[in-house]
């Protein structure tokens, strides 16, 4: 299987994971709607898949776009309000009406219910074990991953598979090693978190570049919590939000911008 697949949409990605036959998961990119200007495509221009109803753009666009993501789902996905915590939901069959929960990651083991993870430079995260009986969605901004996001998701899911599960995971489009620069006690957070095996893997996730600047690596640090959790088997982890213009909303690169989604499911 490729990264694309033109059997749900040419901008669309399908991601590259030996997951069972009945996990589904594709990841938007912001081609492929109606939305303009800012939340348009990559020259300004009409056709954005603006997903995101918090940042700006016109209620009727994202709408529109949201409805033409849900022509090719099971079920309207679990909307989550991302606060960029730990919180995990269990995600219900879709009911656009429904209450939005706040959360940063959802799970589900019944067959059509869409976990769904909205981002713009954050890294979402797709789990499931190996025998196809729960799916996960986790939104890891670095403050998130630092508190355990990933680690809470997989606890749920492991509740819900029961028994010794496996576990996959797939690191969607995220703010790649070579634009994500933080500062000092963005490194200090992930080393005061680190067990005592993991404090070179995690120093090494970090290139100091002066003055108290470091470019982080979010993707290596996830899959260090990753493994942590028990997962370590990783896929993805290698598109960069920031320097891919024209296929990717970045809030780094231009503050205002459009929301994409990265969605897991279970077929019945």
């Amino acid at each position: 299987m490729t990264t694309e697949s033109t059997a749900i949409s040419t901008s669309w990605l399908v991601p590259d994971w030996p997951a069972p036959a009945n996990v589904r998961a594709l990841s938007t990119t912001r081609q492929g709607g109606v939305s303009r200007g800012a939340y348009g495509l990559a020259d300004g221009s009409t056709g954005g898949l603006n997903l995101g109803t918090h940042v700006g753009d016109d209620p009727s666009a994202v709408a529109a776009n949201r409805a033409r993501l849900a022509r090719s789902l099971p079920a309207m996905p679990l909307w989550l309000e991302q606060v960029h915590g730990c919180g995990v939901a269990t995600a219900e069959h879709g009911d656009a009406g429904s209450e939005i929960q706040q959360a940063d990651a959802s799970i589900s083991g019944r067959p059509g219910d869409v976990c769904a993870i909205m981002t713009a430079d954050c890294l979402p995260v797709l789990l499931c074990d190996t025998a196809g009986t729960v799916v996960g969605a986790a939104h890891a901004g670095w403050r998130g991953l630092c508190d355990g996001v990933i680690e809470a998701t997989l606890s749920r899911m492991a509740q819900r598979a029961g028994g010794m599960p496996q576990w996959l995971a797939w690191l969607g489009p995220a703010i790649g090693p070579d634009a994500f620069e933080v500062g000092a006690e963005v490194r200090a957070a992930f080393l005061d978190r680190a067990f005592q095996h993991e404090q070179a893997e995690v120093d090494a996730a970090f290139v100091a570049v002066g003055q108290g600047k470091y470019m982080a690596d979010l993707y290596a640090l996830a899959r260090i919590r990753l493994a942590r959790a028990g997962c370590t088997q990783v896929f993805g982890g290698d598109t960069c939000t920031v320097t891919d213009a024209d296929r990717f909303y970045s809030y780094r690169r231009d503050r205002t911008t459009g929301r994409m989604a990265t969605m897991v499911w279970l077929e019945a």
